[in-house]
């Protein structure tokens, strides 16, 4: 299990917000996919990482919070008795993770992940 949580932007320009991060001191350490123009990316700077992930025109979540856990299906089904909506259901994702989306209790976009 990775035990950690990251931000994720959604960015109209993944290219100048990846710039503007690496005048920051950010290296990019991932991309999705991994051949041609990113989705995706994932900035690093000492021990603090953030994902840009483009959005094309929408930005109805311009922020989400990525948490990885040991079983999105569990703690999908956990959260919900509690009140919390399921944005979307899990499913298996082509870079190898099983991904799950619901919102915290102000509305933030939450995605729960878990590497297959």
């Amino acid at each position: 299990m990775h035990d950690e949580a990251f931000p994720i932007l959604s960015v109209r320009d993944l290219t100048a917000t990846r710039a503007f991060y690496e005048q920051l001191g950010f290296s990019q350490t991932y991309q999705f996919p991994p051949e041609g123009e990113p989705g995706f990316v994932t900035m690093e700077r000492g021990g603090s990482s953030i994902g840009l992930g483009s959005s094309g025109e929408s930005r109805e979540d311009a922020f989400s919070l990525w948490v990885y856990v040991d079983d999105v299906d569990a703690t999908l089904a956990a959260l919900g008795t509690s009140g919390a909506p399921v944005v979307s259901e899990p499913e298996d994702q082509p870079w190898g993770e099983r991904v799950a989306r619901t919102r915290d209790p102000q509305g933030n976009l939450v995605i729960l992940g878990a590497v297959l």
